[in-house]
């Protein structure tokens, strides 16, 4: 892919895409109203625009469900399948502060284009593996990584 740089802006020398590595399993999918120019650029933004959202397990990860209930709060850890990766430094337009190293943002542009929500159950059907969800950032079909639940006590600074 063809990517255009801001000023500022150095990309790595090989695209993080193509180099071998461990795999991963994808366990479902996000569904949200977003597409690539509609898409809000946080999930505070998400949750003050509103929509439908829910996360759908495939088949054989249903069981795992077991033990979440509506109301609980649970993290999303997604795959930005859309996500340039090659970027080091970026140039974001919401700073003034000039170019910032990738590991200080929470840009979906990264060499692992590795996403995290927290999120609340807003309904859970385990049997069909549909998870109703308060808000999400990403791109309805963003492929899902894993869901952990969100406890306080371990989670909270």
């Amino acid at each position: 892919m063809s990517f255009e740089k801001r000023e500022g802006e150095v990309s790595l020398p090989f695209d993080p895409a193509e180099v071998e590595g461990p795999t991963v399993a994808f366990i479902g999918k996000i569904y949200s109203p977003w597409q690539k120019d509609t898409a809000p650029h946080n999930l505070t933004q998400a949750r003050e625009r509103g929509g439908e959202f829910h996360v759908q397990l495939d088949a054989d990860y249903r069981p795992a469900l077991t033990g979440l209930s509506e109301g609980d709060r649970i993290i999303l850890l997604y795959w930005m399948d859309q996500a340039r990766r090659d970027l080091v430094l970026q140039a974001p337009r919401h700073s003034d502060k000039g170019p910032r190293g990738t590991f200080s943002l929470r840009s979906p542009v990264r060499p692992n284009p590795i996403a995290l929500a927290v999120v609340s159950i807003t309904s859970l059907d385990i049997d069909a593996g549909r998870i109703g969800i308060d808000a999400i950032d990403c791109f309805d079909g963003t492929p899902l990584v894993d869901i952990k639940p969100w406890i306080a006590r371990v989670d909270a600074p």
